[in-house]
């Protein structure tokens, strides 16, 4: 199977647009708020969290935010920076991201995958996986 040819500009278009879907990601985490988190997934999305809980389909993924996000950012931040995209179809990408928890005991880098898909013209995290690195270097 040959790669998907996306124009130059569509393809810098499509990938701000995700940038905008991580930043959101990061900015519900920073300000704890649920339901901005859980609004980005499809609606039968699959998330494994970085403790490697297996969560499917937004109602879960939701119900397990609310359980854990209030009070869990509490003297913490995260980052998150788009890494790499690649383009499985025009349609579908999966998204490298480095993601940087600022906690009292130190950093904790992270490495999720976000594999996200564009539905009704909105781009939407369909399948995302977080995982922890061991070392960075």
């Amino acid at each position: 199977m040959s790669p998907t040819n996306i124009a130059a500009p569509t393809h810098e278009a499509e990938i701000e647009a995700m940038k905008q879907v991580v930043a959101a990601v990061e900015h519900s985490q920073n300000n704890e708020l649920p339901d901005e988190f859980a609004g980005l997934f499809r609606d039968d999305a699959i998330w494994t969290t970085g403790g490697g809980k297996r969560l499917f389909g937004r109602e879960a993924i939701s119900a397990f935010t609310h359980q854990v996000l209030p009070g869990g950012m509490q003297g913490s931040t995260v980052t998150f920076e788009v890494e790499h995209v690649l383009f499985i179809r025009p349609d579908v990408a999966a998204v490298k991201v480095r993601q940087v928890y600022e906690t009292p005991g130190g950093q904790e880098v992270g490495t999720p995958m976000f594999v996200m898909s564009k539905e009704e013209g909105q781009w939407r995290l369909t399948a995302c996986q977080n995982t922890s690195v061991l070392d960075d270097e």
